[in-house]
């Protein structure tokens, strides 16, 4: 296994991470057995770094790692979990949960704390309840060790989430189509201009980036040489740039973990030929000309005056028909919807038409909006979020009682 180094500490860590929210189950719930053998096996080949939260798994994920971690593994692993922003609603909430994490996890510390999912929403909530204070003191007592937060929002809020607090490290959704969306690659270099280390999520785009490939990109990969898989050209694009500290990946079967920790041990800085690169490039370029709307996510549109996520909205959209992700719509409804924060779905849009003035791709964004929304919006929308505040409140009233 690689390892690379988090500045601010000197930590090494394993250039691949396991994440934690997509262990494999039976009937509903963690296949203890399955998943604490592929996790332990991780371990055993050189993975350090553990990633969950409080709701992987509904929930089970932090007491299932806990438990999973005993019989010496705990010491020779970094965990790491998150601060829920939809749990929170004043100051107290944090220690409530923080502590009911270190119960579940059977730990006195963390070595990796982040503030989860910041978007401007979740961010303003933070500061109202002096989330920073709060992980500044966990930090002076020993309770954790790095301090971080996993990033959803723009590239502006993401520098300024940036500059605002002396983190150690950040985690960013980034792959092969997502260098200009949220963070970016922009986000990416300015994050560890500021000696940040940068852990990438959703390297593969929850695997849809290899499942069911579209002709004209598998032609691209199979011209590629040496030959290897599309997941593993996908990863190096990712390993071969020095701002990028780790990749977490969730593992649900043995061939992902024993592939993925392969493709680890060859992956490297700068070990991409400028012929690999063009071709990775030509790949990305193949899957935007498939795109329903030509959007990049270069956030020129926003803010939109009407509260209206734009490049959210297209990338969700796009998703269902570029990477048969039939889940998205579902995606649409919680992260859009207002189930966590302020609505900002298509629909908000009142066509005022400043959007269409910014966009350098030229696109007719109130017409696709509505596209989109007629698409997206059906009627299970609403009882969806209305069921999503009802379960998110249940558990916090769960997580309070512990």
């Amino acid at each position: 296994m690689k390892y690379r180094t988090v500045l601010r500490s000197g930590e090494k860590v394993s250039v691949l991470g396991y994440g934690g929210m997509r262990f494999p189950v039976k009937a509903g719930i963690i296949d203890e057995e399955k998943a604490k053998a592929q996790l332990r096996s991780a371990i055993d080949r050189g993975v350090n770094y553990i990633d969950t939260a409080y709701f992987y798994h509904g929930g089970q994920s932090e007491s299932f790692i806990g438990r999973a971690l005993k019989d010496g593994y705990r010491e020779r692993v970094n965990l790491a979990t998150k601060m829920p922003p939809w749990s929170v609603h004043k100051e107290s909430d944090l220690e409530l949960i923080f502590e009911d994490q270190r119960r579940k996890l059977m730990v006195d510390d963390i070595d990796f704390y982040l503030l989860h999912a910041v978007n401007r929403e979740s961010w303003e909530k933070f500061q109202a309840v002096n989330a920073l204070d709060f992980l500044t003191g966990l930090k002076a007592s020993g309770k954790i060790r790095h301090v971080g937060f996993s990033f959803h929002g723009d590239r502006a809020l993401f520098k300024e989430v940036i500059d605002a607090y002396p983190w150690d490290f950040c985690q960013i959704q980034y792959n092969i189509l997502d260098d200009m969306n949220q963070a970016g690659t922009e986000g990416l270099k300015y994050a560890a201009s500021k000696e940040i280390a940068v852990f990438v999520m959703e390297p593969l785009r929850g695997g849809n980036l290899v499942r069911k490939i579209p002709q004209e990109v598998l032609k691209i990969y199979d011209d590629m040489m040496p030959h290897r898989k599309p997941v593993e050209w996908a990863l190096q694009w990712i390993w071969n740039q020095p701002e990028v500290t780790m990749i977490l990946s969730g593992m649900t079967e043995d061939e992902h973990l024993d592939e993925n920790i392969l493709y680890a041990d060859r992956s490297g800085v700068d070990s991409l030929s400028e012929m690999h690169l063009e071709a990775l490039h030509r790949v990305k370029e193949t899957y935007q000309s498939l795109l329903k709307v030509p959007c990049t996510g270069c956030q020129y549109c926003m803010p939109c005056p009407f509260g209206v996520d734009i490049p959210r909205c297209f990338d969700l959209y796009n998703s269902i028909f570029l990477l048969n992700q039939k889940n998205m719509k579902g995606f649409y409804w919680l992260q859009l919807g207002g189930a966590n924060g302020a609505p900002s779905y298509a629909s908000l849009c009142k066509e005022c038409g400043k959007c269409v003035k910014l966009c350098p791709q030229g696109i007719a964004i109130p017409e696709e909006l509505r596209i989109v929304r007629d698409y997206m919006e059906t009627p299970l929308m609403k009882p969806a979020i209305a069921g999503s505040k009802l379960i998110l409140g249940i558990q916090k009233k769960f997580a309070r009682r512990k």
